[in-house]
């Protein structure tokens, strides 16, 4: 294959990515892995992926992070310890940016509507369906809007069991 050909053919499985429902991005990212693990792909089209997901949804940024991390090449191991001190005060900020398995689902509304919490820390996260993408969107939520959610969403039945967030008022 010429390089014309594999650029489109990453362009194709980016757009595959980008259009692939929840339940279908695990095989469109792992067949983006693969052709990136290909000796024929460049390291410059890490750096297009690394662009092209400033420009994404929350929940595309974390599957472009993933494509990143399963790609990074391993570092050589050296035990160093003030980086491990750093890297717990970073894990405690509650102001850091999460990743999914950072949240807990509180409320799932088949309708479109999901809520989450950060599982540390008091952040409150809502999931809906972007009417001009179609894709799923999360965006964080202020204090005001979760008090109001609470209020409206009080004695709903798709608050999920055991959260206690319904309770939360």
């Amino acid at each position: 294959m010429n390089e014309q050909q594999l650029t489109e053919q990453l362009a194709a499985l980016f757009e595959d990515l980008k259009s692939a429902t929840w339940k279908e991005r695990d095989e469109a990212r792992e067949a983006l892995i693969a052709f990136l693990q290909s000796e024929a792909a460049p390291k410059a089209w890490l750096e297009f992926l690394d662009k092209e997901r400033k420009t994404l949804s929350l929940e595309l940024r974390w599957e472009i992070d993933e494509i990143l991390e399963a790609l990074k090449e391993p570092e050589p191991e050296e035990p160093e310890e003030e980086p491990e001190a750093e890297e717990e005060q970073e894990e405690d900020d509650p102001n850091r940016p999460l990743d999914p398995s950072d949240l807990k689902l509180v409320y799932d509304d088949p309708r479109g509507l999901m809520l989450h919490t950060s599982k540390k820390g008091d952040r409150w996260f809502a999931t809906q369906v972007n009417p001009t993408t179609q894709q799923p969107q999360t965006f964080e939520l202020q204090a005001a809007e979760v008090e109001k959610l609470k209020a409206s969403l009080q004695g709903s039945p798709y608050w999920a069991l055991g959260s206690g967030a319904s309770l939360l008022t």
